[in-house]
């Protein structure tokens, strides 16, 4: 009776603690350190090129996006669709690549790293080191980026005390999901709309010309933050808090360099908002 309930105990702290810690080094064969580089740096091609590489590495390119310092390459596949398709997870479905002309170097952003902030409690580690083991397959051994943070906060990430979490999203429009859908379509400089499921989808939309400067201003090696993603579900389209956005992107930004872009989140807001009025 006594080992009945020892396991049964065991079982439950499983299931409330998530393992955040030790389950996946159990689950796929990429080790996770304490802290998770944010992005992953790899030698240099040009776009074309790293479109080809994440073709033959079994990913589709939805989009590509001109930055300050080069150009956004996004991508996905089937497996990232299908584990981002449920309420609040769509925007892990599109991975991030940089093609940096500035720095000569690819900058991808590390799908351990954002499926864990992004998925929450629904972070699947198997898919996250799939398709890191794919891109480093495909680009050559990656180096780590100075920016890192706890693998175990991240889900619960925030910048400081009374600042936004993930689940802190912004609604920037009502109406059906096909109507949503089309104004994104509409608005001048969309990169990809991404259908995740019948009533989910991903848009990635440009911010105005100014809004877009904050990068120059916090580092454009990290410029694939842009294009600005917009969940679109049940009614809404719905896109991170900037504030959230920006600091996780950006996780060795100051304060004081936060402060030198404190007009951008409200800025933000009222792009997206115009998109979808």
């Amino acid at each position: 009776m006594k080992k009945i309930y020892s396991l049964i105990m065991g079982a439950l702290v499983l299931g409330f603690c998530g393992c955040a810690g030790t389950a996946p080094e159990a689950q796929a064969g990429v080790k996770v350190e304490k802290e998770v580089a944010t992005y992953k740096i790899a030698s240099y091609v040009d776009v074309e090129n790293a479109k080809s590489k994440l073709t033959g590495a079994g990913f589709e390119v939805v989009g590509t996006y001109k930055t300050d310092s080069g150009t956004t390459v996004l991508f996905s596949n089937a497996q990232m669709k299908s584990a981002a398709n449920k309420p609040m997870r769509g925007l892990a479905a599109v991975g991030r690549l940089l093609v940096d002309d500035e720095r000569k170097q690819i900058s991808i952003a590390n799908p351990i790293y954002f499926d864990k902030a992004f998925m929450q409690k629904e972070y699947n580690h198997t898919v996250a080191s799939v398709e890191l083991t794919s891109l480093e397959k495909a680009f050559g051994p990656l180096k780590d980026s100075a920016d890192k943070w706890e693998f175990d906060g991240l889900a619960g990430y925030h910048f400081m005390v009374g600042m936004p979490y993930y689940e802190d999203m912004t609604v920037v429009g009502e109406g059906s999901t096909g109507d949503l859908v089309a104004k994104a379509q509409a608005a001048k400089g969309t990169t990809a709309v991404v259908k995740l499921g019948d009533d989910r989808y991903v848009a990635f939309v440009s911010l105005d010309r100014r809004t877009n400067g904050f990068v120059k201003k916090i580092g454009t090696q990290n410029g694939e933050i842009l294009p600005w993603a917009v969940l679109i579900e049940g009614g809404q389209a719905k896109a991170l808090s900037a504030k959230y956005y920006i600091a996780i992107s950006y996780p060795l930004l100051t304060m004081g360099e936060f402060m030198t872009i404190a007009t951008v989140p409200g800025a933000v807001e009222a792009d997206l908002k115009k998109i979808f009025k």
